[in-house]
């Protein structure tokens, strides 16, 4: 990466700064995850790497700055590791996963102190605003939710999810069913945490699983010379329904 970026290299990899580069930071995250979603292990393998290149290329623009180099970056998760794992390099103990992450949240506490930073108004103030909308929900609630304020049942949580939907039902304006929209959804992601299950996960799952459904229909009807646009839902619906027994 040095080599591309000294004054003779590539004339692309030269133009880039931070702002160009960090959308290819998320992009590449996804191509990791499908290829894990596919149990693709060469795909995974690949895609890694290139994930890997984006600290790199940070690191590289950040050294030329003489703000840091990627030494410094991996010196830093080495003693961060170290010292919020205590249970495991020093005489701590944590016998759960849970444990572990309420140490976890205390070192980190401890360590902004240390630094002088001023402490968050409140509990949600650390959670970023520019998370993806279904990640900082599924944050936001399970924070909340550890400091006591949540349902006390799955039953409650469900019964939460039935009166959101005759809210939906309800809402007059576009405004307002954007609202119970948003509500149905924040209270599923409720749902899924009491489930123990990723909200994103699932979704991507059947984001994946519609692709499949929907590409067997396409293909069905190509076969028969038709497209989409030509046939019938009572026609589309048929092979649906044959693509989930496959």
């Amino acid at each position: 990466m040095e080599r591309l970026r000294a004054p003779d290299g590539c004339p692309w990899d030269r133009e880039q700064d931070f702002d160009t580069i960090k959308r290819y930071l998320l992009e590449e995250t996804y191509e990791v995850m499908d290829a894990i979603d596919s149990r693709d292990w060469r795909a995974l393998a690949e895609e890694l790497g290139d994930l890997m290149l984006q600290p790199v290329f940070f690191a590289q623009m950040a050294a030329e700055a003489r703000h840091f180099t990627i030494a410094d970056s991996i010196e830093a998760i080495n003693r961060k590791l170290i010292r919020r794992h205590p249970h495991i390099f020093g005489s701590g103990e944590a016998r759960t996963a849970e444990d572990v992450k309420t140490k976890w949240d205390q070192i980190k506490a401890e360590e902004k102190k240390e630094r002088g930073e001023k402490p968050l108004e409140g509990m949600l103030d650390g959670i970023p605003r520019a998370l993806p909308a279904l990640v900082e929900s599924s944050r936001l609630s399970a924070k909340a939710a550890g400091a006591g304020f949540d349902w006390e049942s799955l039953h409650q949580v469900m019964d939460k999810v039935r009166e959101e939907i005759g809210e939906i039902e309800r809402a007059g304006t576009l405004e307002d069913r954007e609202g119970e929209i948003g509500d149905l959804l924040f209270t599923v992601v409720n749902a899924a945490r009491w489930l123990k299950v990723d909200p994103e996960q699932a979704l991507r799952r059947t984001n994946a699983k519609f692709r499949k459904r929907f590409r067997h229909v396409e293909r069905s009807l190509a076969s028969r010379g038709k497209s989409c646009a030509e046939s019938s839902i009572e026609e589309m619906e048929a092979l649906w329904q044959e693509a989930k027994s496959l």
